[in-house]
């Protein structure tokens, strides 16, 4: 099993939420964060400027099976490219073990 953070910009999510759901991938987490980086690019939007370093993110965790890996990256680089600076970063880290709290269930098979 792995874990996938994926760290996109907000505005890209209800495109990347769909594209999951298209890959079989149901269920995640997401929040809004904010975070610094060194690459700075300002961009102009509505005739304000804007540095690239503020845009709106939202992060997404997401436990997968191994055979569902390269799908679900597939469809956030996909969905979530644009080309420019702040398009976002993947992390994919191995899960050891999983548990469904209702069922006592353990393993991949916990997860859906």
């Amino acid at each position: 099993m792995k874990k996938i953070e994926a760290i996109i910009r907000r505005a890209k999510f209800e495109k990347v939420k769909e594209a999951l759901h298209a890959a079989d991938i149901q269920w995640f987490s997401y929040w809004d964060i904010t975070g610094a980086g060194k690459e700075r690019e300002d961009l102009v939007v509505r005739g304000q400027v804007f540095e690239s370093s503020y845009i709106q993110r939202r992060m997404l965790s997401i436990v997968v099976r191994d055979q569902n890996l390269e799908k679900a990256i597939n469809a956030i680089m996909e969905t979530a490219h644009t080309g420019e600076l702040g398009d976002g970063k993947i992390f994919v880290s191995d899960i050891e073990e999983t548990y469904r709290i209702r069922n006592g269930q353990k393993g991949p098979d916990s997860l859906y």
